[in-house]
């Protein structure tokens, strides 16, 4: 999977549940920077955080690693 795919539907389901990068760290018990690396795209993500974030965001670990 490309990092920059992942990193937009990080975002993107993030800003459809109105989480803040901050309010999205604090659940997640990670940096802000960890976070935003994430949604930019320059942090390798690790499959057990990848894991984390479905669930805070409700949505299914396929649907936040699928590839287009």
């Amino acid at each position: 999977m490309e990092y920059d795919q992942l990193a937009g539907r990080v975002r993107a389901f993030r800003k459809l549940k109105g989480y803040t990068q901050q309010e999205l760290a604090a659940k997640l018990e990670i940096s802000v920077a960890v976070l935003g690396s994430l949604e930019r795209g320059t942090r390798k993500p690790d499959p057990k955080l990848l894991e984390r974030i479905s669930e805070a965001l409700g949505v299914s670990y396929s649907d936040l690693t699928a590839e287009s």
